[in-house]
């Protein structure tokens, strides 16, 4: 299971974006890290097992660079922090990683949180928003989580104005762009109310990312670029105003599994490898479907995008 050997189930087949340097990326998002919790659907107390577990298959597949779209943490403690660290002490790639909500600083939070200015320098190469070029791609990450002064009452997500104007900026001489960020578009995240409306009328909506008409004006100044997500803890995919964006599942609760993403020639394929076994996965899948009404819905929902992969094959 941690060895790079299990082969992945294919995901998606993009036709966008490409690139003649054949690029390898593990994408390892919301595997909230907690090292003094336990319970529920998140099964905090094999957190850091399941992010080592990826980190070390990830590092086994000999990839270009480890993104993840955020939430590190269970809620930003500095205890946790270093448990995430130390999980990537042994990785050979570059990590790179944008804050979620769950690691940026809230106002309930008990403990002293790092600030986004320190997540920055220990994860996204000293500043958020950050750009990076790994193998044939240009990696643009941004913070939708908020900090201390921004979105530090609430856990929905926004991407400031000063961010989109340097994001139209960079995809405007981007290549083969990708765009690091924790909160979903509309097609994503619309799916979690749809659901709720045709299956599950009683399940609540989790936070969702404020101004996306802003976001999508600003992505439309690249060829192209692919919007990597997380915070649902789904895999799944939708196109908002010709946007494509790709939200990676999460290592802590069902389906526990982090996205293989090739960029090549020929497209971009995405596979997802899982981080335990099947009786590991039948326990997540029944604590998460037994957590809440709003977890069974989510669970169900995972589920449902399993049993169609690929989710889309436009190579097919």
């Amino acid at each position: 299971m941690t060895d790079g050997t299990h082969p992945g189930s294919l995901m998606a087949r993009l036709e966008a974006p490409s690139t003649d340097t054949r690029t390898r990326l593990a994408v390892i998002a919301d595997p909230h890290v907690a090292t003094r919790a336990e319970g529920t659907s998140k099964l905090f107390e094999h957190t850091l097992e399941h992010f080592e577990r990826a980190v070390r298959d990830a590092d086994a597949r000999d990839v270009d660079a480890v993104l993840s779209p955020g939430d590190l943490t269970k809620d930003g403690e500095p205890w946790n922090y270093d448990a995430v660290d130390d999980a990537l002490a042994e990785l050979s790639a570059p990590f790179y990683a944008v804050p979620g909500n769950h690691d940026v600083p809230k106002k309930r939070d008990e403990h002293e949180t790092m600030p986004v200015s320190g997540f920055a320098e220990r994860y996204a190469g000293g500043e958020l928003p950050f750009r990076a070029r790994v193998g044939g791609v240009d990696l643009l990450g941004l913070n939708s989580a908020g900090t201390r002064e921004r979105l530090y009452n609430t856990h929905e997500g926004a991407v400031p104005p000063n961010q989109l104007d340097w994001l139209a900026r960079e995809l405007a001489d981007s290549e083969a762009p990708l765009v690091l960020t924790h909160f979903n578009l509309p097609a994503v995240s619309d799916q979690i109310p749809h659901h709720r409306d045709t299956v599950e009328p009683e399940m609540a909506i989790p936070p969702v990312s404020r101004d996306t008409d802003a976001l999508l004006e600003a992505l439309s100044a690249g060829t192209d670029p692919l919007v990597l997500t997380g915070h649902l803890h789904l895999p799944a995919t939708g196109v908002s105003e010709g946007v494509r964006e790709v939200m990676a599942p999460t290592t802590c609760s069902f389906p526990q599994s982090y996205l293989l993403v090739e960029v090549a020639p020929e497209g971009t394929t995405i596979r997802l490898v899982p981080v335990t076994d099947r009786s590991g996965m039948a326990y997540g899948h029944r604590a998460r479907s037994g957590d809440s009404v709003t977890a069974r819905g989510l669970t169900a929902i995972a589920a449902a995008r399993l049993a169609t992969f690929p989710l889309v094959d436009e190579r097919g």
